[in-house]
C-alpha cells in the first residue's frame, strides 16, 4: 500500500469523528444563546460581552485542566511556541466578533442578526480552500455536497430566523447598524478560522489552543470597555445590578466554550469547509430554546410555523449532505502537502504533525498536578458564588423544556465526549 493511501486511510477513518463533534457543537452553542436575552437589561454590549468572556476564560482554563492537566498542556504549548501568538490574535478577533453580535442582537433582534452571522460558514469555506487547500482535488460530487449543504444550512437559518419575527418596528432606526455588525462579526468568525487550522496542521492539540485563545478573548473586550464604555468608571465594574446577572451570563460562556471545544476538533478532523456548516445547525437549536422555553412562537400565524418546519427540515438535510462529503485520496493528498508545508515553515517533525493530526498524540508530560485541582477547585468556587448571589431573570420561561433540552445536551457531551476520548484521547 502506498504512504499515500495509508496516510488517506488515517484522514477518513477520522470523518466520523469530526462530524460527530460538530452536531454536538452545535448543540451546545445553540444553547449558549440564550443568556443574551439579557441584552435588554440595560447592559450595554460592551459589558454583556466581557461578563460573558470571563465566564469563556474560567472555562478555558479549567476544562483543558480537567480533561489534559496543565502540564500536558504547557507540554504542547512549549512544542508550539510559534502558534502562541497566532492563538492571542484568533481569541481577539473572537472578542470583536462577539461583541459585534451584542450589538447586532441589541439593534435588529437575535432572529435577525443569528443568521447572518453564521453565514462566516460561508466565509471559511472559501478561507479553507483558498490558504489550506480544502476541496482541492475532491470529487465534483462532494464538493456540491459541501457547497450546497452549507448553503442549505445558511438558507435554513434565515429562515428559522425569520419564523420568530413577530412584526413590529421597535429595531427600525437601527436596522442598518445592526444589520453591519452582524456582518463584520460573520466576517471576522470567518477569517478567525484560519488559526484554528493553522494550527491543526502544526499538530498542536485544541485544548492547548484555547487555553492561549482566550487570553485574548479577554484582554480584547476589556479593552473595549476600558476605551469605548466609560473606562473604569464603567457600569459592569459599579451597578450593583450587575452582580444578579453574572452567574446567567457566566453560565452562557461555560457552555459556549464546550460546544467551542467540540466544534475545534471538527475544524481539525473535518477541515474549515465542513466542520463549520455543521456547528452552524446551532440555530436550529437556538430556535428550539426560543420557542420551546421562552415561547417566541407562542402568537405564531401558519406562515411563520411552516418556515419553523420547512427550515427545520432543510438544515436536516444540509447538515446530512456535508456530514456524507467524505474526503477521497486526491483531497487528502492536498491536505498532506499542507502539513508538510508547516512543517517546513516552521521546522517541525512531520511524522509528530501527521500522527497528531491524525489523533495520536505523542507521550508527553503525564499525571496531574496539585495546583490542577486548585484551578478546578476554583472554577467551581466562582460558579457557586456567582450563583449564590444570581436572581432568576423575569423572562416566561418553561421549566420543562429547560430539563429536556438540557438533558439533550448531557446526552450529546457524553456520547462525543466518550467517543472523542475512546478514538483520540481529547489529541
Amino acid at each position: 500500500m502506498s504512504a499515500t493511501a495509508t496516510k488517506g486511510r488515517q484522514f477518513r477513518s477520522m470523518h466520523g469523528i469530526g462530524v460527530l463533534c460538530g452536531l454536538a457543537a452545535g448543540v451546545w452553542l445553540g444553547a449558549a444563546e440564550a443568556p443574551t436575552k439579557l441584552v435588554n437589561t440595560g447592559l450595554s454590549p460592551y459589558a454583556i460581552s466581557l461578563c460573558m468572556v470571563a465566564g469563556v476564560f474560567t472555562a478555558r482554563w479549567s476544562l483543558p485542566t480537567l480533561v489534559k492537566g496543565t502540564r500536558s498542556v504547557f507540554a504542547d504549548l512549549a512544542r508550539n511556541k510559534h502558534l502562541i501568538p497566532i492563538a492571542i490574535l484568533a481569541g481577539m478577533l473572537w472578542g470583536v466578533a462577539n461583541t459585534l453580535t451584542v450589538f447586532a442582537i441589541r439593534d435588529v433582534g437575535l432572529a435577525i442578526a443569528f443568521p447572518l452571522w453564521n453565514t462566516n460558514s460561508l466565509v471559511g469555506i472559501l478561507w479553507g480552500r483558498v490558504l489550506f487547500g480544502e476541496l482541492k482535488g475532491a470529487s465534483g460530487k462532494n464538493v456540491a455536497k459541501v457547497l450546497l449543504g452549507a448553503l442549505a444550512i445558511v438558507g435554513a437559518a434565515i429562515m428559522l430566523g425569520f419564523s420568530t419575527i413577530q412584526g413590529g418596528e421597535e429595531h427600525a432606526h437601527r436596522a442598518p447598524g445592526g444589520i453591519l455588525a452582524a456582518a463584520g462579526a460573520s466576517l471576522l468568525w470567518g477569517t478567525m478560522y484560519i488559526p484554528y487550522r493553522k494550527a491543526y496542521c502544526s499538530g498542536m492539540n485544541p485544548l492547548s489552543f484555547v487555553t492561549i485563545f482566550t487570553v485574548g478573548e479577554l484582554g480584547t473586550v476589556l479593552a473595549l470597555v476600558l476605551a469605548l464604555d466609560g473606562g473604569t468608571k464603567a457600569a459592569v465594574f459599579h451597578s450593583p445590578a450587575v452582580g444578579h446577572m453574572l452567574f446567567w451570563l457566566f453560565l452562557g460562556g461555560f457552555v459556549w466554550v464546550i460546544g467551542d471545544i467540540f466544534q475545534q476538533f471538527a475544524t481539525k478532523y473535518l477541515g474549515i469547509g465542513r466542520g463549520i456548516p455543521l456547528s452552524n445547525t446551532n440555530q436550529l437549536w437556538g430556535l428550539a430554546w426560543g420557542a420551546l422555553v421562552f415561547g417566541e412562537l407562542a402568537h405564531a400565524d401558519a406562515t411563520h410555523r411552516l418556515l419553523v418546519v420547512v427550515g427545520s427540515v432543510v438544515m436536516i438535510l444540509g447538515a446530512l449532505a456535508v456530514s456524507t462529503a467524505i474526503a477521497t485520496e486526491r483531497e487528502h493528498g492536498s491536505i498532506n502537502r499542507s502539513l508538510v508545508r508547516e512543517c517546513d515553515r516552521y521546522g517541525l517533525d512531520y511524522g509528530r504533525v501527521l500522527l497528531a493530526y491524525g489523533g495520536v498524540e505523542e507521550p508527553g508530560e503525564e499525571g496531574r498536578s496539585w495546583w490542577d485541582y486548585v484551578i478546578v477547585a476554583a472554577a467551581i468556587g466562582v460558579f457557586i458564588w456567582l450563583g449564590l448571589n444570581a436572581q432568576v431573570p423575569k423572562l416566561n420561561m418553561s421549566f420543562g423544556w429547560v430539563a429536556i433540552l438540557t438533558g439533550v445536551m448531557v446526552l450529546t457531551v457524553a456520547v462525543s465526549g466518550l467517543a472523542l476520548h475512546r478514538k483520540t484521547g481529547f489529541s
